[in-house]
């Protein structure tokens, strides 16, 4: 194995489709953000879990996902590197039995009601007592675009599982899938030697109701949207085709579990007629196993319902930056968000006769009874160019509750708001937040952008500034024009970067949030550990369609 491929946390088959896509800079990213072990918040994430989707192999080698599931703390973290799982699949199930030490397994920790996802892969360490002791070879987050927001809750007595197998699609199952908004498939590859990038990984994947298609009674096919450009389930298929899909019936706690291989389409015509797909991947079933009230979870049966909001202002912000302010439509009061969530919606595009969701930073101030968002115009982005270009005051748009975790985690610690670009949103946000605490944490709000034409709400951050002497603020420009330098425009002249931060912060216990293109986050991140200032302490945000 070459020393780029055992340094690399991806393993030949995403290099391979990242290369083939044409994705740049995601290497430099990945490094800071996927780990070998679990950052404290995920230890906390996954310990609150009331289940957890658990991709594995059968004795055959079939790939298969499940879910676990258990009362509150049947998860629980000793170390970073560990996860010890009270429990065990139902009777039945197409891994029972499969989780021996030293056997691949690939958690996805999900939190439906939020949206918040953390996937972590590894090996079974031990098997002891019915508990099963997880190593963490590798841990990143996800971004939560496309999942449906359910509640939960617990049945009060377990109900005798039914177990139905079979080689083909029941009609009911084929009705089951053809209903689905949500899936979670099982994919995996190792390879010759040891690579954190090798075993199982278990993953999401959700759309509209019917965005599976049954094919046949062996046959299913889905959409694959923009993700996070990591390609991990995509660049495990190209190497081992195997595949395990989960659909789960929120509402009885039943399980259809899939075991197939699958074909990728990447050029076909028919992915013209999915909205926003990229790909189209068929799975040929080889096995079912349906298990009628598998788990004593019960979820909503639909996701929750859609907010809609009515546009009440339109406001050019810099020469490809435009911020879009929006009350109900009904008039009633707005779900509160905190500083740094983000904000998803959904629009009609007339003219391609569909509709499309986007997640945008709000970057109005929390408390707020409007909401904000601030969006760039990308060439070729579909939605950003509707907003732009057709979207007019009076217009409808729907939306689900605020999201995310890119949030304050501390109420008196100074702060550090670093952005590039268009990632000046959710500090904006930030930036009021702690403005309107009224007290003297020391804030620094450090922007960088190319030059006055393309640096959106720089007066607002101004006026912010100068109402509160304890917000300071450094704007560089790294291409300025000659009337950027009549007056006070910005600060320095170039590209933000570790040295700058270092001569503008002294306080070692400062709190750094991130927002930018990946590889501006990537080097600071990296540059800030290199100083000393805990991970813990370093909060990150990406945007665009990876976002």
């Amino acid at each position: 194995m070459s020393t780029a491929e055992t340094s690399s946390p991806f393993h030949q088959g995403e290099r391979d489709v990242q290369a083939r896509l044409g994705v740049r800079d995601i290497e430099a990213w990945a490094r800071k953000v996927v780990r070998d072990h679990m950052p404290e918040q995920h230890r906390a994430f996954h310990t609150s879990l009331p289940f957890l989707v658990t991709a594995a192999r059968d004795a055959a080698g079939r790939p298969w996902v499940t879910l676990l599931e258990g009362p509150d703390g049947f998860v629980t973290s000793p170390d970073k590197r560990t996860l010890e799982i009270d429990a065990k699949p139902a009777k039945g199930d197409a891994l029972e039995g499969a989780f021996n030490p030293g056997a691949d397994i690939g958690i996805l920790g999900i939190e439906l009601a939020t949206r918040r996802r953390n996937r972590v892969n590894g090996r079974v360490a031990g098997d002891g007592s019915g508990v099963i002791r997880f190593q963490v070879d590798q841990t990143f987050g996800n971004c939560p675009q496309y999942i449906r927001e359910r509640a939960w809750r617990r049945e009060a007595q377990n109900i005798p599982v039914e177990v139905i197998r079979g080689m083909r699609l029941t009609a009911s199952q084929q009705q089951w899938i053809a209903q689905a908004d949500t899936f979670f498939i099982a994919s995996g590859y190792r390879g010759k030697g040891d690579h954190p990038g090798y075993g199982m990984d278990a993953s999401h994947r959700g759309g509209e109701k019917g965005f599976v298609r049954v094919l046949s009674d062996g046959a299913i096919q889905f959409p694959d949207y923009a993700g996070n450009n990591h390609y991990n389930t995509i660049g495990n298929l190209v190497l081992d085709p195997r595949a395990g899909f989960l659909f789960v019936d929120f509402e009885t706690g039943s399980l259809l579990q899939l075991s197939g291989t699958v074909s990728i389409d990447w050029e076909a015509g028919d992915i013209a007629r999915v909205p926003g797909a990229r790909r189209l991947i068929t799975l040929n079933i080889e096995e079912t196993v349906e298990l009628r009230h598998a788990v004593r979870l019960r979820w909503d049966a639909d996701a929750e319902s859609v907010r809609e909001l009515r546009l009440v202002e339109k406001i050019a912000e810099s020469a490809d930056v435009t911020s879009f302010v929006f009350e109900a439509r009904d008039g009633g009061p707005l779900a509160a968000f905190e500083s740094g969530q983000h904000l998803p919606i959904e629009v009609s595009l007339p003219e391609r006769n569909e509709r499309a969701r986007r997640t945008y930073s709000l970057s109005s101030a929390p408390g707020d009874q409007l909401y904000r968002i601030t969006v760039k115009r990308e060439p070729h982005g579909l939605v950003s160019r509707h907003l732009h270009d057709a979207l007019e005051t009076g217009a409808i748009v729907e939306s689900r509750k605020p999201a995310g975790d890119f949030m304050m985690t501390c109420n008196l610690c100074p702060v550090v708001l670093v952005s590039a670009g268009v990632g000046v949103t959710p500090m904006m946000s930030i930036l009021h937040s702690v403005a309107g605490e009224g007290g003297h944490r020391p804030v620094w709000f450090v922007h960088g952008a190319r030059d006055g034409a393309h640096h959106p709400l720089a007066k607002e951050v101004r006026d912010l500034a100068s109402d509160h002497g304890n917000i300071n603020v450094h704007i560089a420009y790294s291409q300025p024009r000659p009337q950027d330098k009549i007056g006070v425009h910005f600060d320095s002249e170039g590209r933000i970067n570790a040295t700058l931060l270092g001569k503008l912060v002294k306080n070692t216990d400062a709190h750094y949030f991130l927002c930018g293109p990946t590889g501006f986050m990537g080097d600071i991140q990296t540059a800030l550990e290199s100083n000393g200032v805990p991970a813990e302490h370093i909060h990150t945000e990406t945007f665009g369609p990876a976002a």
